[in-house]
């Protein structure tokens, strides 16, 4: 299948691991010119070295941090901006609702939400004026069912869901999409990570933590890196055209609530 995506500028946030990169080299592997962007630059062009006739550029850019954020927007607009935009954060630490501080709640849904709002403002109104744009966000499967112990992450990503639903309303016309990616347990190195978390609050190997987490998924196992992405290329391609305002579960049917 063609998706349509030969030529296509395209931003992916967090790019240099996990889910960020297996979309990158997805988009990349489909035609598209993939603008990889990570706090360091390093790990992008060791994975993009491995793709032979990609077109990658790294991006080095921290989203703690506005002026950085504003001044490679300021270059990607003067360059012509970008046609599909995969806003993919990472994931802030674990901890209760009720102990967590606030200064911490703050601090992460400027990271997560706020700056993810302002980014996207700035993009959208190139994609807007060529009739044609993909804004795709990575969220989690915990704004349907909340994970335990992961109250920051379950908070603030409902949050950008909520604003993912309403902008997808008020571009529609314009011929640009918005929809949301919600990953379950896809193996990577937040999922490690969490999973030792688990293991160290349990007294359980971390082995045994895992095991148990798999057979908790009606597939029985994690998802791969690339199954995800395989999601999102297609979200940002031509033939999805009609999809927007939609949130789509990757979780191997671990999520069973709707």
């Amino acid at each position: 299948m063609d998706l349509g995506l030969n030529g296509k500028r395209a931003l992916v946030l967090g790019a240099s691991r996990g889910l960020g990169r297996a979309i990158a080299e997805v988009l990349a592997r489909e035609g598209a010119h993939v603008i990889a962007a990570a706090r360091t630059a390093s790990a992008i062009n060791e994975w993009a070295a491995a793709l032979p006739g990609a077109k990658v550029t790294a991006l080095p850019l921290d989203l703690t941090n506005l002026a950085a954020i504003d001044a490679a927007l300021d270059k990607l607009l003067a360059d012509g901006g970008v046609d599909i935009l995969v806003n993919n954060i990472g994931g802030p630490p674990p901890g209760p609702a009720l102990t967590t501080d606030r200064a911490l709640w703050i601090a992460q849904f400027e990271a997560m939400a706020a700056n993810l709002f302002h980014l996207s403002g700035r993009l959208i109104p190139a994609m807007q004026a060529k009739k044609w744009g993909r804004v795709i966000t990575i969220a989690s499967s915990g704004v349907e069912l909340p994970i335990p112990n992961l109250a920051l992450s379950n908070g603030i990503r409902s949050a950008v869901v909520g604003w993912s639903k309403t902008l997808a309303s008020e571009v529609a016309r314009d011929g640009v999409t918005v929809n949301v990616v919600l990953p379950g347990r896809i193996h990577t190195t937040r999922i490690d990570e969490l999973d030792a978390a688990a293991a160290k609050r349990s007294g359980k190997t971390v082995e045994e933590t895992a095991k148990a987490s798999a057979e908790s998924i009606p597939m029985g196992r994690y998802g791969r890196p690339e199954e995800f992405a395989d999601m999102v290329a297609f979200l940002a391609s031509e033939r999805a055209g009609y999809v927007t305002g939609s949130m789509i579960r990757i979780d191997g049917g671990a999520t069973r609530s709707h």
